[in-house]
């Protein structure tokens, strides 16, 4: 079996193609034959070392993938033999096969092919849960989606639609890209490389500012979005592509009744899984019934990891990148 392994912290360059021994799995888990997987940020910040608790190299990354079942743990019962599925591997995706725990292993229709579901697991699933669950959005809400033309930001605009937010605005940083968000259905897109996101914010709400704010940047992307969150507003940081932190004063919450909530769907997956399947009930029908259409920025075959990790980190990518065996 070939796997891309991370032989050591740094770049692109240090991944490299091994022939492995097959997989073994527990009664717990499950052994899938890839279809494909996607490449995640997060799988650039494994590869650097700089991922919370990532574990000394080699490393198999790959945080999600698609694919048929080939073997079942006895004590796995939710799914069987020759089932298509998506997983959230714990050891990683970028292989020929990949080892799941049963509980994160979800059955998924025929309607959904083999692109969409390589590209829907982990931007879907974050993308409801930031909404529904972190956010608690609500009808008529104006929702602000930062890096609204990557994956999850794609997914999250279609989303907050079918959610019925009354307003969708997302932010992006350059022309093409502020085409892909618009084709996912955002009402308002601001190239912050030329426009000051806060004034535009401002001068498209009457003053009145957002309720929503899914932000994956923080730094100066957070201050400047919670300026601009409303009475009751919820601001929902799930990354910091930035590399900077922040700090909040308590007298710019309990007075404007606003909230800061964190969301990392890597917690959910390792301390809260379960919580999980209630997501995947609500989320693969959406995919299976074409009300979440996915947006597939590259495809490169496995081989080409390295070249779909430098796609991502020169801002090229829109949407998802996917990686296939063959």
């Amino acid at each position: 079996m070939k796997g891309i392994y991370i032989t050591k912290f740094g770049g692109p360059d240090v991944l490299e193609a091994k022939e492995v021994p097959m997989p073994t799995i527990n009664e717990n888990q499950v052994l899938i034959r890839t279809d494909a997987a996607s490449v995640n940020f997060a799988d650039i910040k494994i590869r650097k070392g700089i991922y919370p608790g990532v574990p000394e190299p080699p490393i198999l990354p790959g945080l999600d993938g698609t694919g048929t079942l080939v073997e079942v743990g006895s004590n796995v019962t939710n799914v069987k033999v020759g089932h298509r599925v998506i997983a959230f591997p714990g050891s990683g995706s970028y292989a020929d096969y990949f080892v799941s725990e049963g509980n994160l292993t979800f059955r998924i229709p025929d309607t959904i092919d083999v692109e969409t579901a390589a590209a829907f697991p982990i931007v879907s699933f974050t993308a409801y849960n930031l909404l529904q669950q972190a956010a608690s959005i609500a009808k008529g809400e104006t929702v602000l989606i930062h890096a609204a033309a990557g994956g999850v930001g794609t997914v999250a605009i279609q989303m907050a639609k079918l959610f019925e937010a009354g307003r969708v605005i997302g932010t992006v940083g350059s022309d093409q890209k502020r085409d892909i968000a618009r084709a996912a259905g955002a009402d308002e897109v601001i190239n912050y490389e030329e426009e000051d996101f806060v004034e535009k914010v401002q001068a498209s709400t009457d003053g009145k500012g957002v309720d929503i704010v899914l932000d994956s940047i923080g730094g100066g992307v957070f201050d400047k979005s919670f300026s601009i969150l409303r009475m009751f507003g919820r601001i929902v940081n799930y990354g910091a592509a930035s590399g900077q932190t922040n700090r909040i004063e308590t007298n710019n919450l309990f007075a404007s009744c606003r909230s800061v909530v964190g969301y990392s769907l890597g917690s959910f997956r390792k301390y809260r899984p379960e919580a999980l399947q209630k997501t995947a009930e609500k989320v693969i029908p959406l995919l299976a019934n074409g009300d979440i259409q996915m947006v597939i920025g590259e495809r490169f075959s496995l081989s080409k990891a390295s070249k779909a990790h430098e796609w991502i980190e020169q801002h090229k990518s829109v949407g998802k990148v996917l990686l296939f065996p063959k």
